[in-house]
Parts: C-alpha cells; sequence; structure tokens
C-alpha cells in the first residue's frame, strides 16, 4: 500500500513540473506595452555678444562689413556665439583724435587700428596685447613681421604693406609720348607736355588734411633717405630744422600750381573718381585708391611711379612700409573672440578675397592671389633699391604737416612759416616724450 501511494505521489509530482515547464507564462503588462520614443533635448540658446571695432580707413567699409559678417556667421555656426560687430570707421583726419578719447575715456574698442610707427608709444601707454602666440604670426612674412614686432612681441597683425608713390593714368601718358620721370626736370617736362595736349597734369583733393600731408611724406621720404639720412635722429634731438629739407617746396609747388581747381572743397574719395574719369594725368595718392579708381572706371590703365624731389635719381623712391595695422586691446571684456578676429584676419580660406578686395599687397602665406599691376610697378623700385622705410614722425608733427600744406594752399602761411611752425612743432612734441 505504500508503494502505491509513494508512486502515486511521484506521478502527480512529475505532471506538476511538466505542466509549468510547458505553460507559457501569462504577459505581463510591462512586456506587452511598447516603451515610449525618446525626444531630443531642444538646442541651448546661441550665448549672445559684441566686439566693437574701430579702424581707420572708409573707402574700405563696404568690404569690412561683409567680412565681418562673414565672421559672425563662422562664430555663430561654430560656437553658437551670436556674435554682433559694431564697426566704427572715423574719417581719416578724425581717426586719430577720435581713438584718443576713446582710449582715455575708459571706452575702448576690443580692436582698433594703429599706423604701424605709432605701435611702440600704444605698447609703452599699455594699449596693445601681445599677439606673439597667435595662429596668425607663423603665417606672416618674415620682413612684415618684423614692422609690427616691438621688442620681440608682435603687437598687431599687419594689414596695408605696400610700396607707393604717385598714381597716374598710363593711357594718357602713352597718348603724350610719357614715360614716368625719374627727376625733377623730367616731371618739369612731363607737366609741360600734358598741358600742351590739353590735359591737367594734377588731380588735387585736399578738403581732407591727410591728402596734402602725402606729399610731405613722399618729399620728405626722399630727400632723407637719398640725402640725410641723419635728419630726423637729429630733429628728435632738437638739432636740425626743416630749413634744411626747404627743397620739398620745389616739387611741391609745381603739384599744386598746375592741378585741378577748387582743391579745398574736392575729397579724396571724390579726386580718386575724378581721376579716373580723366579729370587729371597724375595723383598724388597712394595706392590704396586703387579700389575706387578701378571700381569707378574699370578699364583705367593704373601705374605708379616714385615722385622726384629734385635732379638726383638717388631721391626718387617709393615708400615702403607696413602702415596699417590691427591692434587687440589688452582689457576686451570679449578677449577670446577678439583675438579669433584678428586671426581670422589672416585666415586660410576668406583672408585672400578680403584682400584682394581692398587692393592689398600680399603679407602672409595665407595670401595666393596675383598682385595687380601697380603694385607690380611699385614693387620694381623696391627692386632696384628705390625705395625708403616710412620715415617715423610723432603723429602732432604729420597732422600738423597736412594743415599747414592746406593753409600753404590757399595762401595763409608762406614756406617761412610753414618751417618755423614745423619746427616748434617737433620741439613740443619732443617735450611731450
Amino acid at each position: 500500500m505504500k508503494k502505491v501511494i509513494i508512486c502515486i505521489m511521484a506521478l502527480m509530482l512529475a505532471f506538476t513540473a511538466f505542466a509549468c515547464t510547458a505553460a507559457p507564462a501569462p504577459a505581463t503588462q510591462e512586456t506587452a506595452t511598447e516603451a515610449p520614443a525618446q525626444t531630443e533635448a531642444p538646442a541651448a540658446a546661441p550665448r549672445e555678444a559684441e566686439l566693437n571695432i574701430m579702424m581707420s580707413f572708409p573707402q574700405y567699409m563696404d568690404q569690412w562689413e561683409t567680412y565681418c559678417n562673414q565672421f559672425e556667421e563662422k562664430v555663430l555656426a561654430e560656437q553658437n556665439i551670436k556674435l554682433t560687430i559694431n564697426l566704427e570707421m572715423p574719417s581719416s583726419d578724425q581717426y586719430e583724435s577720435v581713438l584718443q578719447a576713446r582710449l582715455t575715456g575708459d571706452d575702448a574698442p576690443d580692436l582698433y587700428t594703429v599706423h604701424s610707427n605709432n605701435l611702440k608709444v600704444y605698447n609703452e601707454a599699455g594699449n596693445l596685447a601681445d599677439l606673439s602666440g597667435q595662429p596668425f604670426v607663423s603665417k606672416l612674412y618674415e620682413n612684415v613681421r618684423d614692422t609690427v614686432t616691438i621688442d620681440g612681441k608682435v603687437l598687431a597683425v599687419p594689414i596695408e604693406s605696400m610700396a607707393w608713390g604717385v598714381l597716374y593714368n598710363k593711357a594718357i601718358f602713352a597718348e603724350c609720348g610719357l614715360t614716368a620721370p625719374k627727376t625733377l626736370d623730367e616731371l618739369k617736362n612731363v607737366v609741360s607736355v600734358l598741358e600742351a595736349k590739353g590735359y591737367t597734369p594734377f588731380m588735387l583733393a585736399f578738403q581732407e588734411q591727410w591728402v596734402p600731408q602725402l606729399m610731405t611724406a613722399l618729399t620728405l621720404g626722399g630727400k632723407v633717405s637719398g640725402e640725410l639720412t641723419d635728419w630726423v635722429d637729429r630733429m628728435y634731438k632738437d638739432a636740425g630744422s626743416y630749413e634744411e629739407v626747404r627743397e620739398i617746396f620745389d616739387v611741391i609747388d609745381l603739384i599744386m600750381q598746375h592741378g585741378t581747381d577748387r582743391a579745398m572743397e574736392e575729397g579724396s574719395q571724390a579726386g580718386a573718381a575724378d581721376f579716373a574719369n580723366g579729370k587729371a594725368a597724375i595723383f598724388v595718392q597712394g595706392t590704396w585708391a586703387a579700389g575706387t579708381v578701378m571700381e569707378t572706371n574699370p578699364d583705367f590703365q593704373l601705374g605708379v611711379f616714385a615722385l622726384p624731389i629734385n635732379n638726383d635719381e638717388n631721391c626718387t623712391r617709393v615708400n615702403l612700409s607696413t602702415s596699417t595695422t590691427l591692434a587687440v586691446h589688452p582689457s576686451s571684456k570679449e578677449m577670446d573672440l577678439a583675438l579669433a578676429f584678428a586671426n581670422y584676419v589672416l585666415d586660410d580660406q576668406d583672408s585672400s578675397a578680403l584682400f584682394q578686395s581692398c587692393t592689398f599687397n600680399p603679407i602672409a602665406t595665407c595670401h595666393t592671389y596675383e598682385a595687380a599691376s601697380w603694385v607690380n610697378d611699385a614693387s620694381a623700385y623696391v627692386a632696384n633699391g628705390r625705395a625708403y622705410q616710412d620715415l617715423v614722425l610723432p603723429s602732432a608733427v604729420t597732422e600738423e604737416q597736412g594743415k599747414l600744406l592746406q593753409e600753404y594752399y590757399v595762401g595763409s602761411v608762406t614756406v617761412d612759416q610753414f618751417i618755423a611752425r614745423m619746427d616748434e612743432v617737433f620741439k613740443q612734441a619732443n617735450a611731450l616724450n
């Protein structure tokens, strides 16, 4: 009997085990219900930022506005920063005073242009960030990098590095059988031939004082570099005088006496446009005016020659310099963005188009465009050793030269008064330093 009961119990246990393993488990609510789809987190709103940039060449406003817009788009796409660039371009003759007011008034722009000759002064005043470690530095041509290096530090991004003299209309010269003059006598002959053929020799546009100042820049540069090589050093020691360079008025008088009328009513931009339209054959203006000239008359045959000072060809030279540079103020509240823009000026992809549109010379390995023909004209003087480095004069002296030449043109000062006043201003500048 026990054996029968044991066998029955064993069979029941076996049947129960089989049933448990064979029957499917009922679906639970969790396994029967699909998991809800996950949604992506909303993109973070871009950070807003501003950069204030101040530049000294309003003739290139369109080009730089476009470039600033490109940088804003780049920063938004790459860093999710909605950047607003406030680009300010005072007129060239007011730029220095406006900038100084901003710097001394605790309203310094994040980036601003400064002449390379003034980098040392601005650095000593604590207004320049050291850019030596920035990526753009390795792209610069060595001779260009040297022009923005003070005490072993790169203090700015060079922008305008150029050789320049005076502009002339090659088509008119060819029609008249003329070539670029090498001496003052040859220039006088050019003037005579042009007038005999019915052409006005010189385009005069003296409304802004920096334009007539170009005459002193070129004449002093040629005279000092060719003959009076120690003149600038002696002027800084109060041991020189403008009387030593009185000769520069020989060519200045020639220009003023054989130029277009109403010069004090003509601005630089209007002058460049009138020159492009054939109003005169020669324009004492740098190659930075080429953009306006070629935009006004795309078929214009533009050339450059060195302005003769006297009959010594060694004094007939073009100016070779880095003029405009872009500095970063050390107190910028958006330092990373300011440095990024400084580097973007020499961007591998975008910089060539900017520099070419402004007719600037190539200054770095990232520049792959071919220089314009008028640039090559000036470069030929450099290759032949007929160039001088931009003279380093106090800003007050440069400004006074332009102002006095305006007064000289209208007859309110004489050469003697010009000389006396310039000697006085140079000594005043020395006393301040």
